[in-house]
């Protein structure tokens, strides 16, 4: 409804206060209709335009940056990690394939050897060289690839072989009196099986070659032995390994295999100018505690390698999760 200037005029006196109370809630009405114009919508367009515009288009360089690069430090741990895990996966995969030519030499891998196989010394050459392979190649492919899920293998193996070492040592102390128990009844079997595993016989002439020993108490020990023992009918009967001699060597460079034949039909006074008369238990308990101290170094050793291994590890890690990487 269109009202003229006149209308929308305050006049003056009675009349005048009367009209313009009725016109009243009419010019309420109109002051409340919206208002806009071709101008304003174009300029609050093109600013609700403007603000709607990406950080990326009003800023080129937000768009065009990178994640960071790590620093010099973090590549080298990197390198340095490589490196690391690539000597021990070659020092794993030597060792395993020790343990394989052991097993292939002796025909342990045969159909009719499989059932003594889990018996058999070089099988713990075979699992300890695929178990560092393993780890030291998920470490290698972690380092060089940065991904973190080899990178959480390669540390949840570490720690858990680390514990696994704490727990192994924390037995020993704790059962040191039945580990010599255990330990006799081990070389006892180690002499009954002699002839017939070549891993414990190269075992036991070592032990006793090397410690000047023969038997577990005493060189009548071997009497336990079937292929040794007085009564057997072999050319061995009461006799003792040559490795019990006391100079098992013929003119100083062949060895003498037969130089204690017949030495258990002597008596200990006679035997002694041949053989050890002593045994080997007392012998390896002295040398062990002799190499306590190396054998301590070597293990705080051990735990260091591991450390520095799980450190790096942990480096890269977070160096991954700064720079956005992923697997």
């Amino acid at each position: 409804m269109a009202l003229s200037r006149a209308q929308l005029s305050w006049p003056h006196g009675a009349a005048g206060s009367g009209e313009s109370t009725r016109l009243l809630p009419q010019a309420s009405r109109l002051v409340e209709l919206p208002y806009s114009s071709s101008s304003d919508d174009d300029d609050g367009g093109s600013l609700a335009g403007d603000m709607d515009l990406p950080t990326a288009e009003q800023d080129p360089g937000v768009w065009c940056s990178g994640p960071p690069k790590p620093n010099t430090f973090s590549q080298c741990v990197r390198y340095l990690a490589f490196l690391w895990n690539l000597l021990f996966l070659l020092l794993g995969l030597l060792t395993l394939a020790v343990g394989v030519w052991g097993l292939l030499a002796k025909g342990s891998l045969g159909g009719e050897r499989l059932a003594p196989l889990g018996s058999d010394p070089m099988l713990l050459f075979v699992l300890a060289g695929l178990g560092a392979s393993t780890i030291s190649l998920a470490g290698c492919l972690g380092a060089l690839r940065s991904s973190r899920c080899l990178l959480r293998f390669f540390v949840g193996a570490v720690l858990a072989f680390a514990g696994l070492e704490v727990l192994g040592g924390l037995l020993l102390l704790a059962m040191r009196h039945r580990l010599r128990d255990a330990l006799r009844d081990a070389l006892l079997l180690c002499l009954l099986h002699y002839q017939e595993e070549p891993d414990l016989r190269f075992l036991v002439d070592e032990v006793q070659r090397s410690l000047r020993c023969c038997g577990l108490g005493s060189y009548r020990d071997w009497e336990t032995n079937p292929y040794f023992n007085c009564s057997a009918p072999g050319a061995q009967a009461c006799s003792v390994p040559a490795s019990c001699c006391l100079d098992p060597w013929q003119n100083g460079t062949v060895a003498n295999a037969q130089c204690a034949f017949g030495a258990l039909r002597l008596g200990d006074a006679a035997a002694g100018t041949v053989v050890h008369l002593g045994g080997c238990m007392a012998q390896l308990g002295a040398w062990l505690r002799s190499q306590a101290g190396g054998i301590m170094a070597s293990a705080a050793v051990l735990v260091l390698v591991e450390a520095a291994g799980v450190l790096m590890a942990l480096k890269m890690l977070g160096d991954i999760v700064h720079v956005g990487a992923r697997d």
